[in-house]
C-alpha cells in the first residue's frame, strides 16, 4: 500500500503557489476552507480543481499550518504594496465616486 501522497502544488516564478493544472491559488482553497466550506463546496466554486486535489491541499494546509500562514501573510503584504503602488500612480477618486453612486442607486 502506498502511504505518501503527492501534494498537487506548483510554485511559479513570482513565488505564487497554485494548484497543479489550474490557475487556482493555494490561498483561494485555504480561504474557503477557513471560512467553513467543505471540500465538496470548494469544488463547486473551483470545478477546474478535482475534489481529490482539494482534499490533498486541505490536508497539506492542516499539516503545515505555520508555513502556509506565513506564505499567506507574505502574499497579503505583497498585495498591499502593489495596490498602493497602483493607486499612487492613478487617480481613482472619480471612478470610486461613480461606483459608490451606482451602488446606492436603487435598481428599478
Amino acid at each position: 500500500m502506498r502511504t505518501a501522497q503527492k501534494v498537487p502544488l506548483n510554485t511559479s516564478k513570482d513565488g505564487s503557489i497554485r494548484i497543479a493544472g489550474s490557475r487556482v491559488g493555494l490561498e483561494d482553497i485555504v480561504h474557503e476552507f477557513k471560512n467553513g466550506a467543505t471540500a465538496e463546496q470548494i469544488h463547486e466554486d473551483f470545478p477546474s480543481v478535482s475534489l481529490r486535489d482539494i482534499t490533498a491541499v486541505i490536508a497539506y494546509y492542516l499539516d503545515n499550518k505555520r508555513e502556509i500562514e506565513n506564505y499567506l501573510r507574505r502574499r497579503r503584504n505583497r498585495e498591499v504594496i502593489v495596490r498602493r503602488s497602483i493607486e499612487a500612480k492613478l487617480d481613482t477618486t472619480a471612478l470610486r465616486s461613480k461606483l459608490r453612486n451606482k451602488r446606492m442607486t436603487p435598481v428599478q
